[in-house]
């Protein structure tokens, strides 16, 4: 059988703080096959982008530190690879979205400098990305990658793109830099893409258009996508499953049109609780008390216990283990809410 195309299986990782260490991955389990979009979701603090960051290898060790779990790319273990193996695949066959594109570009060098630079190294290791099927020669290989900057330039929506190659990142606003981190992400055509927030310093218009783009690269090259973000109606719009995590657990996970559409975790339940809809009634919005626990010092058993109003004391001392509630739809819950959801 084929191996998926990603598949991240008991992943723990722990970071060294002043307080101590902190157990910010407690075994998370993701399953990514070629034509889905995964969203992961999440109140801040869950570990969305730290899962995205380990995927890719980005997280500093020290002062990470991963005691297990495996990480896979089509059946090739990521964790063991050596750094230069590694590089090689971040960019080609992994993509990736930063969340804040202001730290994430260079102010010292031009938007078509950091994008030329982009597609010249994703040549290198497939020379398709500039439209060849063979290795050119230097001055028509860097006249390609700049044809291939500009291109992808326009497809993020980037006005008058040849003229804006000569700029720096501070003449750009907050979403065209988010934008020009996108291209960038898109340039090496990677079968996975990670993306942290990339919508969120875009306007209504703009997102729909990137999310679009995104939806048009996963059926155009049959990759796969997650994306991490807080917007759970941009999860129903745009992605094919959902992940939900809470204080580096996945707790329910599942085809978008059940998890999101009957919610069977407490948890799940209660973010889908706090989105005001058209019916909402003014002071009726309902919030989730407590926050997320401390993970130096983590509650033992459920780490969601402390704040569920249907924790018993099983779920204070056990951890939940993933149950199928149906096809593809599982949950880390020992009482599972069985009612429909009314949301």
């Amino acid at each position: 059988m084929t191996a998926p195309l990603l598949e991240i299986r008991d992943l723990h990782l722990t970071m060294r703080s002043f307080h101590g260490e902190a157990h910010v991955l407690n075994g998370v389990e993701l399953t990514v096959e070629r034509g889905q979009i995964w969203g992961l979701v999440g109140e801040s603090g869950c570990g969305k982008s730290l899962t995205g960051l380990s995927i890719s290898r980005l997280v500093s060790t020290p002062p990470g530190r991963y005691p297990s779990g495996s990480v896979r790319l089509e059946g090739q273990e990521l964790t063991t690879l050596p750094p230069r193996a590694m590089q090689a695949l971040r960019g080609k066959r992994i993509g990736m979205i930063f969340q804040d594109p202001t730290t994430n570009l260079n102010p010292t060098a031009r938007i078509g400098t950091q994008l030329t630079d982009v597609a010249l190294a994703a040549a290198a290791h497939d020379p398709r990305v500039l439209g060849s099927e063979r290795r050119l020669g230097a001055f028509a290989r860097k006249a390609a990658a700049r044809k291939v900057a500009v291109e992808m330039l326009a497809r993020v929506g980037i006005p008058d793109p040849e003229t804006r190659m000569q700029s720096y990142p501070h003449e750009f606003s907050g979403g065209m830099r988010q934008r020009v981190l996108i291209a960038m992400a898109l340039i090496g055509r990677p079968d996975l893409l990670i993306a942290d927030e990339p919508t969120t310093a875009l306007d209504v218009s703009v997102q729909a258009q990137i999310l679009s783009l995104l939806k048009g690269m996963v059926s155009d090259h049959d990759i796969g996508v997650i994306l991490i973000t807080h917007n759970l109606g941009v999860v129903s719009e745009t992605c094919t499953h959902v992940a939900v995590m809470y204080a580096g657990n996945v707790v329910e996970r599942g085809p978008v049109s059940e998890v999101l559409g009957r919610p069977r975790h407490p948890y799940t339940r209660a973010l889908m609780a706090a989105i005001p809809t058209r019916g909402t009634a003014r002071g009726a919005l309902k919030g989730l008390e407590g926050t997320v626990p401390d993970l130096v010092r983590p509650p033992p058993g459920c780490r969601f216990a402390p704040r569920c109003t249907r924790a018993t004391e099983t779920c204070r001392t056990a951890l939940p283990a993933m149950r199928p509630l149906g096809p593809g739809h599982e949950v880390a819950c020992l009482h599972p809410i069985e009612e429909p959801a009314h949301v």
